[in-house]
Formats: structure tokens, sequence, C-alpha cells
């Protein structure tokens, strides 16, 4: 299996999770711009008046994964989230929540909050 397809069955495995726990999955793979100021969200999930903004990473052992979001990369998620509120403005009074999971070997592990920042 190849690095694009591992990470497409992780993304799958977090979104199912997330499903498992009463999520329901209102995006994936929301792209916004192009170039250095591109922002990609793996998913964008909702639970009642919450809405979750998800980074997946996989990596060949947990510790790797759970030091895989770099802060750039954590501005570039929440820059997007900011967009897709604006365009969704459906979800202007929601609690907004970044949630990372991490995946090594099928194991695991989601990390709520994983960042924050105010909206």
């Amino acid at each position: 299996m190849n690095k694009k397809e591992k990470g497409n069955l992780s993304e799958f495995l977090a979104r199912m999770m997330f499903c498992l726990k009463g999520y329901k999955i209102v995006e994936k793979n929301y792209v916004t711009g192009r170039g250095t100021t591109a922002g990609e969200i793996d998913f964008i999930a909702k639970r009642g008046k919450n809405i979750v903004f998800v980074e997946v990473k996989e990596r060949k052992t947990m510790e790797n994964a759970l030091c895989a979001i770099s802060s750039l990369q954590q501005k570039r998620i929440v820059n997007a989230a900011k967009l897709y509120l604006a365009r969704h403005p459906q979800f202007l009074s929601y609690d907004v929540r970044f949630d990372a999971v991490f995946i090594s070997n099928f194991k695991i592990k989601h990390i709520r909050n994983a960042f924050e920042e105010k909206i």
C-alpha cells in the first residue's frame, strides 16, 4: 500500500470512528486556496451544537504520529476553518473544536481539542 492509499484508509477509519461516536460528517478533504496559502481539513464533523475540524495523521509509530502536526499546519487548518465558517453561516453559533486522530498499525488515538484557537 502506498502513502496516499494509507492516508486515505486512515482518514476513512477516523471518519468511521467519529460516526460510531454519533457525529455526522459534513465535509471531507475540505481545501481552500492554492500553494502556500492553501489550507486543508481532513474532515469536518458535527454533533449537537459542536462543529469539529479534524486532522488525521498516520505514521509507523504512535510517537511519530503524535508529533506530526506542525504549528504552521495548525495555522493553515485554523484559517481554513475560518473560511469554512464564513461560507457556512449555519454553523456560526456552534462551538468550534480542533481534534486530531493519530493512527499507527491500526491503533487509533483521538485527541479532543488537540490545539485551540479562538474563532
